[in-house]
């Protein structure tokens, strides 16, 4: 099951980077202004849309659907690890090729990652509500934004790239779930 899962997992990245390089191309790489706690913040707000949007029972307002804001969490998750590639690089626009090479570099790490973990965890992922993955990304920034908001280095947490990268693949496995059908 595993080697189904990444080429799972393959393509929805490729929807996520397709997405991103095409807003690239349209904005530049204006995401460089944003500091790490703005990222958390910005998926923050993405999370707790599809939270809401789970928990409503008048439905939506805006079109957007789950899988959109799932798509901007992996994406603001990159961007994180993106930005902690290039924090001694003060510059704030790079070349497409740059930016793609990055993505790629951030995505690596990530999938790397999930074959790690999706290796000892048995695919238990395929077990769990999409809500339930929803409330481990926001618990998870939570445990960013106190990071974020406390000095020096955790004394045994993980740090903010890992988090970063669960994120993602929460996000990942999330879209994953969606285009099986399998939500809840």
């Amino acid at each position: 099951m595993l080697k189904e899962t990444l080429l799972q997992y393959d393509a929805q990245v490729q929807r996520c980077k397709t997405l991103f390089c095409q807003k690239n191309a349209d904005y530049g790489s204006a995401w460089r202004i944003l500091r790490l706690p703005s990222l958390t913040d910005q998926i923050k707000i993405k999370a707790q849309r599809i939270r809401n949007i789970q928990e409503s029972e008048m439905g939506q307002s805006v079109d957007d659907g789950i899988d959109v804001e799932l798509q901007g969490i992996f994406n603001y998750s990159v961007v994180a690890l993106m930005q902690m590639y290039w924090q001694e690089d003060a510059r704030m626009a790079l070349t497409q090729d740059e930016v793609e090479r990055s993505y790629e570099k951030a995505v690596g790490a990530m999938r790397s990652l999930l074959e790690t973990k999706n290796h000892d965890y048995r695919e238990a992922w395929r077990a769990m509500r999409l809500s339930s993955m929803v409330d481990i990304i926001l618990m998870k920034l939570l445990r960013l934004k106190h990071l974020e908001d406390s000095p020096g280095e955790p004394l045994v947490s993980e740090g903010a790239a890992s988090n970063y990268q669960d994120i993602g693949n929460y996000a990942a496995l999330s879209l994953i779930r969606i285009s099986e059908n399998h939500v809840a």
